[in-house]
């Protein structure tokens, strides 16, 4: 739904934010019986999972992996049915220090054992939106206010129209949903505090992937896999397909060295870099992508906190409802696997444990029997 006013929705729970997170939630809430309404600020799902699709296969944007060790993420692939290869792993990397050119290393040290979606990693966030009912998600619908009433209902404000429910979920960055949205009462300080000085993940991070007719590098032995000094992309990695195909390699580096660029200059530079690393052949792709996140709008607040730091990650007051009605749940809150796409899927699943736990002790504060209202108005 875009751009009309809807008749005021009642449900059980508001899910805000329609990343892998929220997903994930509004999911196993959806199971145990609960009504939900999911609202998304983009006109799209998956959040920091982003992909782009080519003929040849799919780039990813955000997020681009998941390890052996993250069942979750595992165990969903499975389960939509989502073709996954390995990271490629074989040949040299390469390091370098400073103008005299790039040193080859014996081996690749900079890359671990582990697993990349064919479809890209939005295929996730794709596969399980489809599993909801038809009315719950609602796109171009950004939350701008959460008001807790005596009685403990939850009124929350969306572009559509209000929702009443008895529990939110926050499935968007901690920092991010404190600067955006307005809650009354007011947060307690140190939750705010808290949510405001909590790092954005990638939120400081451009990512650029360059896209050529075949994976050049591996002919000369090559990895794929870079560090450098001198930048401005500081870790770079093969970012092709299975068998090489869509044939990339793919860079991080931090959003300040770019200080607000365009993307198509991001690109260019991105594009150089590659040449001085990885010799002439790198310098003809097909096409570069560059997404700086730190320009996000809904990735990141616009005014983030200089204090902003990864240790808070999974803090334990992330754990806890405020006022037993609002649920943290984003990559950032959980308390295993923070930062990865495993995190963030723990993260929904616990909010909606915990929301489920307490509808069976009767406290979900809407009328069982009166769930949800889907007409829109034209």
């Amino acid at each position: 739904m875009t751009g009309n006013r809807r008749r005021a929705l009642v449900v059980d729970v508001v899910v805000m934010g329609a990343g892998i997170a929220g997903l994930a939630a509004a999911h196993a809430l959806t199971a145990a019986g609960l009504s939900v309404s999911v609202h998304e600020a983009r006109n799209r799902v998956g959040g920091r999972l982003l992909s782009s699709t080519h003929d040849d296969g799919a780039i990813d944007l955000g997020a681009t992996w998941f390890w052996p060790d993250e069942p979750l993420v595992r165990a969903l692939t499975d389960d939509l049915g989502l073709a996954t290869h390995p990271q490629a792993l074989s040949g040299d990397a390469l390091f370098e220090v400073d103008q005299r050119g790039p040193q080859r290393l014996a081996g690749n040290p900079l890359d671990v054992p582990s697993a990349r979606f064919a479809l890209g990693a939005q295929a996730l966030a794709a596969g399980l939106a489809d599993r909801l009912r038809p009315g719950t998600l609602h796109l171009v619908d950004p939350v701008s206010g959460v008001r807790i009433d005596e009685d403990g209902t939850v009124v929350v404000e969306a572009a559509g129209g209000p929702v009443t429910a008895g529990h939110v979920v926050l499935a968007l960055p901690p920092a991010l949903a404190v600067e955006a949205i307005t809650f009354s009462p007011a947060l307690p300080a140190p939750i705010r505090d808290l949510a405001a000085s909590t790092a954005v993940w990638m939120g400081g991070v451009v990512k650029a992937v360059a896209v050529y007719d075949r994976p050049f590098w591996r002919d000369a032995g090559l990895a794929g896999s870079a560090m450098s000094h001198l930048g401005p992309f500081r870790e770079l990695h093969d970012h092709s397909g299975p068998g090489g195909s869509p044939a990339a390699l793919f860079g991080f580096a931090a959003a300040a060295q770019f200080d607000g660029a365009a993307p198509e200059q991001i690109a260019t530079a991105f594009g150089h870099q590659l040449a001085r690393l990885f010799g002439p052949a790198a310098a003809d792709p097909r096409h570069i992508h560059a997404l700086d996140w730190s320009r996000e709008l809904h990735t990141s607040p616009r005014a983030p906190s200089p204090r902003a730091s990864t240790a808070t990650y999974g803090h334990p007051l992330f754990q806890q409802p405020v006022a037993g009605r609002i649920h943290w749940a984003s990559t950032e809150t959980a308390p295993d696997h923070a930062g990865h796409i495993e995190g963030a899927i723990r993260a929904g699943t616990q909010a909606a444990r915990t929301i489920t736990r307490l509808a069976v002790a009767g406290t979900t504060g809407t009328a069982r029997g009166d769930r949800q209202e889907r007409s829109c108005t034209n």
